[in-house]
């Protein structure tokens, strides 16, 4: 049996750190859908169609990783996609203790777990939020993301 892992987020921008978990994720699954959330209620940086186009772009070589949008629960879509698991990373105890709430509800909800890959310790510190307020600001993000998506970025309109 094929084993399928979600990686959700709102990706906006998908950095370093989120590449990591995903390639070393295809270490314990056949296959990994990046799903990228959207909440109408949220505002992004990216639209959700760059956010996914971007990742595409970097995947792009890699036939068991898929990117699909989605705007219900992270459960349904699971198991629309029949995902046995949700994969998620983690940099810190803060971290640990959100997601760990999370999983616990997700899992009563329906059954799936979530699996936890701790950051690798160059990545701990680099999270969307900093990376996205260089990239406001005209910094240079390009350590926080990876070279395709910053290309694409520098490329793209709201840069």
């Amino acid at each position: 049996m094929e084993k399928i892992a979600i990686f959700p987020g709102s990706f906006d921008p998908f950095t370093v750190g989120h590449e990591n978990i995903v390639r070393r994720g295809l270490k314990l699954f056949d296959k990994i859908i990046i799903a990228v959330g959207y909440n109408a209620t949220k505002s992004y940086y990216f639209n959700v169609e760059d956010r996914k186009r971007f990742i595409e772009a970097q995947f792009s070589d890699e036939s068991r990783i898929t990117v699909e949008t989605y705007t219900n629960l992270t459960v349904e879509f699971a198991k629309e996609r029949n995902a046995d698991s949700i994969l998620r990373g983690i940099r810190t105890a803060a971290d640990f203790e959100y997601e760990r709430a999370i999983a616990q509800v997700n899992r009563l909800m329906s059954g799936i777990d979530s699996v936890f890959l701790l950051t690798t310790p160059e990545h701990t510190p680099v999270n969307s939020s900093i990376v996205r307020d260089i990239l406001k600001h005209k910094g240079d993000a390009s350590q926080f993301i990876p070279d395709i998506i910053y290309q694409l970025i520098l490329d793209s309109d709201n840069y």
